[in-house]
């Protein structure tokens, strides 16, 4: 059995109170150093005890648990018992509680204000009935259904586009119906030199190839510089639900548009007989100044004559921030009754434009029409002989989704962002087809170009069957 050693050696805290130098005695001589009771727990705290043997060395702490426990107690800065509190007196504290209750007054005031516009707003939207009539998500073009429009003269709008028939120009995939405009010596025989040197073609029945759709020569036979497809439901309706599900073009100086005309001109020529605009665009870029495809507007055109067309009064638009309609599929919606029209963006809670019909006002006396002439003569009410409110607007129309190219009615303003051409210019269309090599580039390939419609619904007002 091996011997043991033990020794005991003392670690001294150098900053201990210990080797603290002692004070002086009244004599002068320094009196000599003695261990107070927390020296000698210092002392005693610093010490240990190594034990060595042949094979292991162990060292053991001589502290005492309790004088550890009393080192890691915690002990609370909190004040107890009485104690002065002289703010209590202070009058700031008083205003200061004041001045909390105003702000949290005001902040339920505008919770409970916040609750009352939602409510009012979700209490007007109408809950009427309606049977769904018509649902195409386009896996073709159907006959039945849509009709394709085959006309020069820009409905109206002098655009400079020629709607047609071909395949290039509306076509149908697994995204749907894509209307796409391509260039006319693109997709005809006709060439540039053609084009410039004043080109017309004909398609009228008398001396054309018949193929026109629309009723006027200047419809059937105007020069163009740019093909597009336009087509229309052969089908009206009156007094409907309509949700038009599209991606919106990013090229510059397209008009797409989704929107609805009068089947017959029972109160005369355009605007009399009203039209009704669910959505109209532009294919510019988001930093045209004159809002390009980050913006939509929804329009009601009416009034006696197109020089006093009142569409600024039932007018209404939508600009999406951060993004833009040709980034994704967004919903066009309309809802059309005797008593109002809106128009909505992706929900019906995100109204673009209402107008209501209620009330005993009509359309004639709401755009004061009785006080404004045209050639120094009184204008004259085509809406009298019918009495209703919401004369013209209570007629069957019909659905038209067309991608129009430029246009003469001041949609793409003069002077803004480098527009090729002059709206009162006898040579707009050569004059825009001249800077094709400035606005060409930015119209995208194939499908990327125009508009593709993912779906068409009608619902008709009323209950099925």
């Amino acid at each position: 059995m091996s011997s043991t050693t033990t020794e005991e050696i003392q670690f001294r805290n150098p900053f201990g109170d210990e080797n603290a130098p002692s004070a002086p005695s009244s004599n002068g001589s320094k009196s000599p150093p003695s261990l107070s009771s927390t020296q000698a727990r210092n002392s005693a705290r610093n010490s240990l005890v190594i034990q060595r043997s042949d094979d292991s060395a162990r060292f053991i702490a001589s502290n005492e648990n309790s004088i550890s426990e009393e080192k890691h107690r915690f002990r609370s800065y909190k004040l107890v018992g009485e104690y002065q509190q002289p703010w209590i007196l202070d009058k700031r504290l008083h205003r200061t509680r004041i001045n909390n209750y105003i702000v949290w007054g005001f902040i339920a005031l505008g919770f409970l204000l916040s609750a009352w516009i939602c409510f009012s707003t979700i209490k007007k939207i109408p809950k009427t009935k309606y049977c769904l009539v018509l649902s195409d998500d386009f896996q073709t073009i159907d006959p039945t259904i849509w009709n394709q429009e085959v006309q020069i003269g820009g409905f109206g709008t002098g655009s400079f586009d020629w709607t047609t028939t071909d395949s290039k120009n509306t076509y149908t995939d697994n995204k749907g119906l894509h209307i796409v405009p391509t260039l006319t010596n693109e997709t005809t025989n006709i060439s540039n030199q053609q084009i410039f040197d004043g080109y017309s073609p004909n398609l009228t029945r008398a001396g054309g190839d018949g193929s026109c759709t629309g009723n006027t020569t200047v419809a059937c036979a105007v020069r163009s510089n740019a093909t597009t497809g336009s087509i229309v439901p052969p089908k009206t309706i009156k007094y409907s639900r309509i949700e038009v599900k599209a991606t919106l073009p990013q090229d510059d100086w397209l008009w797409p548009a989704i929107w609805m005309m009068s089947q017959a001109s029972v109160y005369g020529p355009w605007p009399a007989s009203g039209e009704i605009d669910i959505l109209e665009s532009r294919g510019n870029g988001v930093g045209y100044p004159g809002e390009g495809c980050d913006y939509s507007a929804s329009t009601l055109h009416w009034g006696p004559t197109p020089k006093t067309d009142a569409y600024w009064r039932s007018l209404g638009d939508k600009h999406l921030t951060r993004d833009d309609y040709s980034s994704g599929v967004h919903t066009f919606g309309l809802e059309w009754s005797k008593d109002y029209i809106f128009t909505y963006l992706d929900s019906r809670l995100n109204q673009v434009l209402y107008w209501n019909f209620k009330g005993d006002r009509t359309l004639w006396q709401r755009g004061y029409f009785s006080q404004q002439t045209e050639n120094s003569t009184l204008l004259v009410d085509p809406w009298s002989q019918t009495g209703n409110t919401n004369t013209p607007f209570a007629q069957p129309f019909y659905l038209i989704l067309n991608v129009a190219v430029g246009g003469q009615t001041g949609w793409f303003q003069d002077g803004k962002g480098s527009k090729p051409w002059l709206d009162k210019s006898p040579n707009a269309g050569s004059d825009f087809y001249k800077k094709v090599d400035q606005w060409y580039p930015t119209w995208g390939p194939g499908d990327e170009r125009g508009m593709t419609v993912k779906s068409v619904k009608i619902w008709q007002e009323g209950a099925c069957g």
